[in-house]
Formats: C-alpha cells, sequence, structure tokens
C-alpha cells in the first residue's frame, strides 16, 4: 500500500485499528494474561522476545488478515523486528493493515488532574526512523483524571504540539489524551475535552488533518462533531479498561468511531492454544470488535 491509499482505507473506517503497543511496564501484565509466567523470561530481551512472539502470532493468524483489520499500532521494538521474514510494517502492509508507531515514553505524575506525557527529546529520530521504515502514523497517550479545565486544556494543548511535530515530518499523529473510566466526575471531563480537542483542530493549518483516539463517551455521539471535523482523518475509541462486551456495546452506540482496542482485542488469546484455537478465538473478538466498529 502506497501512502494515498493507506490515508484512504484509515478515512473510510471500514474495520478497526489493533493496538499492539504494549511496552515497559505493560508488557509483563501483558504476557501475564497471555498465559506466560514472569518465571518463563529473563531480562528485557528476553520479555521483548517473548512479546514478539505474541504479536508475530496475531499479525500472521489468518483472520487478522480478513480485511477487518484497517491498522495497526506498534511499540519501537515491534517495528524493528520481523514477521515470518520481513520488517513487521511491511508484513502488515501485505495483509492489508495500516501500520502505527507508538512515539511516547510514558506519563508524568498527576497535576491539576492530568496526567501529561513525559518529555522526549529523541522524537524527531525516532519520527524519521519510523517514516524510513514505511509507518503511516504514530500514537501518543496522555491520561485525565478528573474535570480541571486548567489541566484538560494544558493536556489536549500538549497532544496537538506534538502532533504538529509529528505532521511536519510527513506522518499522521494519532492524538490520544485518554479519559480514565475511573474518573468521579467523567462526563464533565468529556465535555470539556471535546471543547478544547475543537480549540485544537480549528487551529491546524488549513489541508492539516489528525487522527483522535479516545475513551467511548458517557454521552452517546458526544464526539460526532470531531467525526465530522473537516481537519479529522479519524476518530478511534480505547477500550480504556471495559470488557470486549461492554467496550462493544458502548461503541456501538457512538455513530462514525471505530475501535484500537488492545486488553479487549487479546483479552482470550492464550500461548497454550493450538494454531486453530488460538485463530478461532481471535476470530472471535475480531468479529465482535468489527461489528461495533461499523454499527454506527
Amino acid at each position: 500500500m502506497n501512502h494515498q491509499e493507506m490515508t484512504s482505507q484509515i478515512a473510510n473506517g471500514q474495520g478497526f485499528i489493533a493496538a499492539l503497543d504494549q511496552s515497559g511496564g505493560s508488557t509483563p501484565k501483558a504476557l501475564r494474561a497471555y498465559g506466560v509466567a514472569d518465571d518463563e523470561w529473563d531480562g528485557d530481551d528476553a520479555m521483548f522476545a517473548k512479546i514478539h512472539e505474541m504479536r508475530s502470532r496475531v499479525i500472521t493468524a489468518p483472520s487478522f488478515g480478513s480485511g477487518k483489520v484497517i491498522g495497526a499500532i506498534l511499540f519501537e521494538k515491534t517495528m524493528d523486528g520481523d514477521v515470518e521474514g520481513k520488517p513487521t510494517p511491511e508484513a502488515l502492509k501485505a495483509r492489508g493493515v495500516v501500520p502505527f508507531l507508538k512515539v511516547d515514553k510514558g506519563l508524568e505524575d498527576e497535576v491539576d488532574g492530568v496526567q501529561m506525557m513525559k518529555p522526549n527529546p529523541n522524537l524527531g529520530q525516532l519520527l524519521e526512523k519510523g517514516k524510513s521504515k514505511g509507518m503511516f502514523g504514530t500514537k501518543m497517550r496522555s491520561v485525565i483524571n478528573s474535570a480541571n479545565a486548567t489541566g484538560i486544556a494544558a493536556n489536549v494543548a500538549q497532544q496537538f504540539e506534538v502532533g504538529q511535530q509529528i505532521l511536519d515530518h510527513g506522518l499522521m499523529p494519532i492524538l490520544e489524551p485518554e479519559v480514565s473510566i475511573g474518573a468521579p466526575d467523567r462526563a464533565e471531563a468529556e465535555e470539556i475535552v471535546l471543547a478544547e480537542i475543537l480549540k485544537g483542530l480549528d487551529a491546524l493549518p488549513e489541508g492539516s488533518q489528525v487522527m483522535l483516539k479516545l475513551t467511548i463517551p458517557v454521552k452517546p455521539n458526544l464526539y460526532k462533531a470531531l467525526v465530522d471535523h473537516p481537519k479529522t482523518l479519524s476518530v478511534v475509541a480505547l477500550s480504556g479498561g471495559f470488557t470486549r462486551e461492554d467496550a462493544c456495546e458502548h461503541l456501538a452506540e457512538n455513530s462514525g468511531m471505530i475501535a484500537s482496542f488492545s486488553r479487549a482485542l487479546l483479552e482470550e488469546l492464550r500461548a497454550q492454544m493450538t494454531d486453530e484455537q488460538f485463530d478461532a478465538a481471535l476470530s472471535e473478538a475480531i468479529n465482535h470488535i468489527h461489528r461495533a466498529s461499523i454499527a454506527g
């Protein structure tokens, strides 16, 4: 797929984006959920080798290339690895899946009810590396824990500021100011997020577009104005701690919003499964998430 074909595929949104980008501290948890115990690896290299085995198994499963998965978000080490003898981005594109790269370096401590992204002084180098490897876009996450207007404004502004840097390198940024589903005033926080994102979109240079990855809102179709905005290529949803059943039920109520699930996609997969069992479980998850993504 060339750049225009990838842009069209994401814009048309007839599927969902798989989030295969667990990194650092979240990797052991992801491995345990997959059925790989801590004593089955020793050191970071072995840990990342195990998680790459899992991701490779997902990418090469027959159901993953069904056309229902239109994109996949990768951790840097996954991008740098191979799948069946091909660089991972090329293996994805060969299966009709648009590759994205996670570029944030984790979260700062909470201030004003939000967790900003940590400084990322080497972002430019990572973006050039990603572009050279054929990545289409990027993803970066920050978190909102309460309806603090000052904190949310700063959080969303940081996303757009870094997003512009990504656009300047010729890549498509997915901005992800995640509202925690545990926030006591989540609905109010989401209203503030909507207003701040609209400000950010309106301030983008003419002809620019970004993607947005957002918590499924309490109020269905709250983000419809973002879906319809000319400077938005696509709005995708994170599962945010919901089970797949709940995430899909809530997502289906939101017109034009498609899934970008991680745990909700992988939660029933186990290392001990045969290839047939593995693909059957993955296929069931893919079909469920796909139905919810195109329901609106």
